[in-house]
């Protein structure tokens, strides 16, 4: 037995001891005679009263266990949070915002924005809230991403689980089937179906890879829950994102021309005559400026005229720069000139990535009078 303090009570001097009853944090406050309070605990933590002696004076008992017990879930909470490790846990209720998912003697709560592609995607023409009542009972496996004890929030994530689960399965250059979910101005979000059939991770589709095309609108192309298919072209293990292509399922129609303009096996065709030597190729007028310009940008290493072709018909009288979309091989990377009849094909070494190009060339244009 500790003696905590000392204190007043009806106006005379107590005493106030704290002892553990079979794990029952007992505080015993008496003045002027004795006073004892024995309890226990039975099989739901209630504390049960056995008996009291004392004289007339107050005997506070205080059941610390609650408050002990909570304080421990939330230090099991930030725990989780902070290894990243997945709870299995029970959904006792919804509201207009999420679920409300027990964590041992805490509930937490899971935004629908968190929920796995999964639910929608297997009941397409449920509500939210009609998913959120089918789950109502049943166990989930989440993360924890905010653990805040002191303003008492406790967040969950089932995408974040999810990704646990199954991003070890996805590889830069696999192909998905996967279903629109939504779409931005910058992009389409798409929830990848995995062989099991179920759809457990979403990536974007940047609008600049939806299509070779110059597209303004992506909802002029694609609508949610289209059933596209997709590459995967890049992935932040970090930030948990994927990041996805359409256009890159098909042939750059930009080296598709070229190569109707130019063959590579230099064979003859009807419609052009080429030059076959590189070094013999005289630049379309304004070209060479354009190519001293480049040549000044930093990440850029070589750029020169490697293939030269002639349409017959004449596509423009002005000079034109074309930029293809498809990525940097080997870091060379490949613009196409034109004017006139002329075609030239300007091959750059490069450390830069697509957008590093454009806007590379976007300043080698501006600085030209």
């Amino acid at each position: 037995m500790v003696e905590l303090g000392r204190g007043s009570l009806n106006e005379n001097d107590c005493y106030l001891w704290s002892f553990e009853l079979h794990r029952i944090h007992v505080i015993v406050m008496f003045s002027n005679c004795s006073g004892l309070v024995v309890g226990s605990r039975d099989g739901h933590n209630e504390l049960r009263f056995m008996s009291v002696f004392g004289c007339g004076d107050r005997i506070h008992l205080l059941n610390n266990e609650k408050i002990m017990r909570g304080s421990a879930d939330w230090e099991a909470a930030r725990e989780y949070s902070e290894k990243g490790l997945l709870h299995e846990g029970r959904i006792d209720g919804f509201n207009g915002g999420g679920l409300l998912v027990r964590f041992y003697s805490l509930v937490g709560f899971l935004p629908y924005p968190q929920l796995s592609p999964y639910h929608s995607c297997e009941e397409p023409n449920k509500s939210i809230q009609d998913i959120a009542e089918a789950l109502r009972g049943s166990i989930i496996s989440v993360k924890v991403i905010v653990a805040d004890q002191a303003n008492k929030k406790l967040i969950f994530s089932e995408k974040e689980a999810m990704w646990s689960k199954f991003s070890g399965q996805v590889n830069i250059g696999d192909l998905f089937e996967g279903r629109v979910g939504s779409i931005e101005d910058y992009g389409a979000f798409v929830h990848l179906r995995f062989p099991n059939g179920s759809y457990c991770l979403t990536g974007l589709v940047h609008i600049s890879e939806v299509s070779w095309n110059l597209v303004q609108d992506i909802g002029d192309i694609l609508n949610v829950d289209d059933e596209v298919r997709v590459k995967v072209i890049s992935i932040d293990r970090e930030k948990s994102r994927l990041a996805l292509s359409i256009k890159q399922l098909e042939e750059d129609p930009l080296l598709e021309t070229l190569e109707n303009v130019i063959p590579q096996d230099g064979s003859a065709d009807p419609t052009f005559s080429g030059a076959s030597n590189p070094y013999s190729i005289e630049p379309l007028p304004g070209l060479e400026t354009v190519l001293d310009e480049l040549r000044q940008e930093e990440g850029i290493s070589d750029v020169r005229i490697s293939r030269q072709g002639f349409e017959k018909r004449v596509v423009s009288p002005d000079l034109q720069l074309w930029l293809s979309n498809a990525p940097p091989i080997d870091k060379k990377f490949t613009l196409l000139a034109r004017a006139g009849r002329e075609v030239q094909m300007i091959q750059l070494t490069t450390s830069l990535d697509q957008e590093g190009i454009k806007r590379a060339l976007q300043r080698a244009l501006e600085r030209i009078p």
